[in-house]
């Protein structure tokens, strides 16, 4: 029988093993040496509590965005952030992989227009913060 003291407890959550500005830079290095485009990072800090950081990106195809998130999850694995979970590569329109305190969305241009989701939270923070970075 276990006490207080000896319950074990599980987190599900990564861990992350650098700091959220290494982090965030990891992520937008990564797609734009792998030639991502319109990357754009939201500062979500105090306007929700799904992560710290929302990063949107595009690929020209399927095969782009899957590319784009095996490169990704790469250099993830090589900064010693563990646990990161990937949504949407089976048809790579829309790949959402969430670190913990940055989700990265790698759209399909057209699929992008469509849910407009850079307008969406961009609406809510300055407008400065949510230009392409390239």
């Amino acid at each position: 029988m276990q006490t207080a003291s000896q319950t074990d407890t599980v987190s599900t959550a990564p861990v992350a093993q650098i700091a959220l500005s290494d982090l965030l830079e990891t992520i937008t290095s990564t797609l734009d040496s792998n030639k991502a485009e319109e990357i754009v990072p939201i500062n979500l800090s105090g306007k929700s509590g799904i992560a710290d950081y929302m990063v949107i990106a595009s690929g020209r195809s399927n095969r782009q965005v899957a590319a784009l998130t095996d490169y990704l999850m790469k250099a993830l694995k090589e900064a010693g952030i563990t646990g990161a979970r990937v949504e949407g590569l089976d048809q790579a329109d829309w790949v959402l992989v969430d670190t913990g305190d940055i989700i990265v969305h790698l759209f399909r241009p057209e699929v992008r227009e469509f849910y407009n989701l850079d307008k969406l939270w961009a609406s809510d923070t300055d407008e400065e913060e949510a230009q392409p970075l390239n």
